[in-house]
């Protein structure tokens, strides 16, 4: 079995040794220790490309990854993890298609130089109701 150090791995997969620390305390990883010092096999590795991975492209939370690999001990369904995670990315993509669609009218809006004028942005504005005494 060959073994790669803490630094090694570091470097080879662009994750701060301090990161490996914190995967490890969260139960993610399981470094081999040899006189103390941390190592990894090839599963570990895997395991480390695989959680920096699911956090770039999944955008998946670091409890959301302990429940797809069990990592905490607990058993889970991880389909349930998974299928929140989606519903969650879907309403961010809403949100950015409503804030897309906004800046396309400002960019197109025929009250250039008095936006403030403009009837869409000012329906799209709730005005808190001010009590002005006479």
């Amino acid at each position: 079995m060959e073994l790669h150090s803490i630094g090694e791995v570091a470097a080879s997969l662009g994750v701060p040794v301090s990161t490996l620390h914190y995967w490890e305390s969260c139960g993610l990883i399981e470094p081999y220790r040899r006189s103390g010092r941390r190592y990894y096999d090839t599963d570990q590795l895997y395991r480390i490309a695989l959680i920096r991975t699911w956090r770039a492209m999944g955008r998946l939370s670091l409890d959301d990854i302990a429940a797809l690999l069990n990592g905490d001990g607990k058993p889970r369904d991880w389909r349930a993890t998974v299928t929140a995670r989606i519903e969650a990315i879907e309403a961010q993509v809403s949100d950015l298609l409503t804030a897309r669609a906004y800046l396309d009218h400002l960019m197109t809006c025929r009250h250039e130089g008095a936006l403030d004028e403009c009837p869409h942005f000012r329906a799209a504005v709730d005005l808190p109701l001010v009590n002005v005494a006479k």
